[in-house]
């Protein structure tokens, strides 16, 4: 027999109910900001949005947009603003531990935008889900309408969230005949977050580059590093054959310098194209991070496939790695994104 409690709990509709075939995509986003355990997820119509920071001095969100996913409902708190948002806490490794729960959604794996099935979404047809299987009981078809066939390697996800007290509930199954596993994992009122808000028109460098040419720069770079500074200069004009001779010594668009108790490298980016494919630069600037900070963004970079550097003013330092999705149906491209906002030490201009 039903208890009340569960009676209760099916009468509620949940703030958030999404569903996925494959959580390979939206599993490697929650990685890319898991350098901390709790996470805030910040739910909105337009997808979720998680947030982490340390040490009150690095503040990662990964953006992960409402239409990677095959079915995204989201009922606002308030029905009398339905863009009112919602917003938990949650323990990431966690939430990590249970997408990879059929071995399938590791850091390994392969991204979800390769082949795919045909898959229906949520208004193809009605459905009810609480989190417990209960969209089959009226009349829905629950997580097996997500999942691929046996041998897919890839674990289908349907995830709800019934709101404040409540837990986020996790159904996962990797074969529509297989077994089914539910995760409770417990959510807590989400905290205030540092604030670190970055001005586009207040920006003194502004670098978009192939993630490739940072990633390498960061994996060849000794952990004992205890400082990075970016260095940027102006371009120069050329009008001309003999100014562009002269500009042979003038200094780098570009310097990354790593320091640490054993010395220093200095690592230099070329006015090229295929480098450096947007630069914006207005005055000579030079700001130095913590280099373990810096570093916590490397499985970020590892994923994404460009990279945009942007330092205000201030020396307030934003990195945006792009992680593109391609929707199965449609073959329609989505541009999420992990961002990374880190203070600087000191400002060395």
């Amino acid at each position: 027999m039903m208890s009340q409690s569960q009676s209760q709990a099916d009468s509620i509709p949940p703030i958030l109910q999404a569903s996925v075939h494959d959580v390979r995509f939206f599993a490697g986003m929650l990685r890319g900001v898991s350098f901390a355990n709790r996470a805030t997820i910040a739910i909105s119509p337009d997808g979720l949005k998680v947030i982490v920071e340390e040490a009150r001095s690095i503040l990662g969100v990964a953006y992960i947009w409402s239409g990677i996913f095959d079915e995204f409902t989201y009922t606002a708190p308030d029905p009398e603003d339905l863009d009112t948002g919602a917003a938990f806490e949650v323990p990431l490794s966690t939430v990590l531990e249970c997408l990879n729960i059929f071995g399938s959604a590791g850091p390994g794996a392969a991204s979800s935008s390769a082949a795919h099935k045909k898959w229906r979404r949520a208004e193809d047809e009605e459905e009810g889900e609480d989190g417990d299987g209960a969209g089959r009981r009226r009349g829905g078809k629950g997580i097996e309408h997500y999942i691929g066939a046996s041998g897919d390697n890839r674990t289908g996800m349907r995830l709800s969230f019934l709101g404040e007290g409540h837990p986020m509930v996790l159904l996962l199954a990797e074969d529509a005949s297989g077994p089914i596993t539910t995760c409770h994992i417990s959510t807590s009122e989400a905290d205030p977050h540092l604030d670190l808000p970055f001005d586009p028109d207040n920006t003194a460098l502004q670098i978009i580059l192939k993630s490739s040419w940072l990633r390498d720069a960061l994996s060849e770079l000794d952990p004992s590093i205890e400082k990075l500074t970016f260095v940027g200069n102006p371009k120069i004009e050329e009008p001309d054959v003999r100014r562009r001779a002269a500009n042979a010594a003038a200094p780098p668009l570009f310097r990354i310098r790593a320091e640490g108790s054993y010395g220093s490298t200095e690592m230099d980016y070329p006015d090229d194209r295929e480098v450096l494919e947007t630069f914006e630069c207005v005055r000579t600037i030079q700001y130095s991070y913590r280099f373990p900070h810096i570093l916590k963004t490397l499985k970020a970079v590892q994923n994404s496939t460009k990279t945009s550097l942007r330092i205000d003013e201030e020396g307030l330092l934003s990195l945006q790695y792009l992680m593109p999705y391609t929707r199965p149906r449609g073959g329609e491209r989505l541009d999420c994104f992990v961002e990374y906002r880190c203070l600087p030490l000191d400002n060395e201009d």
